[in-house]
């Protein structure tokens, strides 16, 4: 399971080419069947035309990278009109008001979950007037443009965490023990980047989401450097990787 927003700016690998093919710019969602039916692709090459590849064709979703078997998975939008309607509605959930059957607002969704196997939209995380819940998609009804409309019974059917949407309840002092390990593999892994990437030089410009420069061209990275490019999140630490010598 993974958010919305851990897809945004992921390169796109090709496997047959071994290379990168485009990053992530957006996800396309079939509102009809609650699922991410494409992911958009960006790429510098391409000015005018907007392409997309289902996600049906993606072999995998990591932390760092979306694969995919070879470039022949992203087609032109315009070789696929499904897609390209899907687009034009422009059904971004996130931001979109929720109300209920009733005509009652509840509040509005801030992130959603996504089954990275499948691209189905397991629940939304929403923002109440004095915290943040977890709504599974089985209480959805209707996703819009702005407005997402929900089951009269929703409300007392909240969630305070995103686990809960596969099936967990309260964790337990096993799942608990389990959670502490996977922080301390990550820890772990982030010093070997750490060590990895100290010291090495950029071969391009580095930027970050919103377009700011965070390395220019010729860095010579420090501690501080990738400790900084760890924070800013996969998508930029997949990039610095690929793009680095020495």
């Amino acid at each position: 399971m993974k958010k919305s927003n851990q897809f945004v700016g992921l390169p796109i690998i090709s496997i047959a080419d071994g290379a990168e093919v485009g990053h992530v710019k957006s996800l396309v969602v079939n509102p009809k069947e609650g699922m991410v039916d494409f992911l958009t692709v960006e790429h510098a090459d391409w000015q005018i035309s907007v392409r997309a590849v289902p996600f049906k064709k993606i072999v995998g979703v990591g932390e760092f990278a979306v694969m995919i078997e070879d470039s022949t998975s992203i087609f032109d939008l315009t070789e696929i009109p499904i897609a390209n309607e899907l687009v034009q509605k422009k059904i971004t959930v996130v931001g979109a008001k929720l109300i209920d059957r009733k005509g009652q607002l509840i509040g509005e969704a801030t992130e959603f979950f996504i089954n990275e196997d499948t691209g189905a939209i397991l629940g939304l995380e929403l923002s109440l007037r004095s915290k943040k819940v977890i709504l599974s998609s089985e209480q959805l009804i209707t996703y819009g443009r702005d407005l997402i409309v929900i089951k009269e019974e929703a409300q007392l059917n909240f969630l305070d965490k995103a686990e809960s949407l596969l099936g967990g309840a309260a964790l337990e002092e096993e799942e608990v023990a389990v959670s502490v390990e996977e922080t301390n593999e990550l820890s772990e892994f982030q010093e070997k980047q750490l060590k990895l990437l100290t010291g090495r030089t950029t071969t391009k410009d580095i930027y970050e989401r919103n377009g700011e420069l965070l390395f220019p061209n010729g860095t010579t990275l420090n501690k501080e450097d990738v400790r900084k490019a760890q924070e800013k999140g996969p998508a930029v630490l997949a990039e610095l990787s690929m793009n680095v010598v020495g």
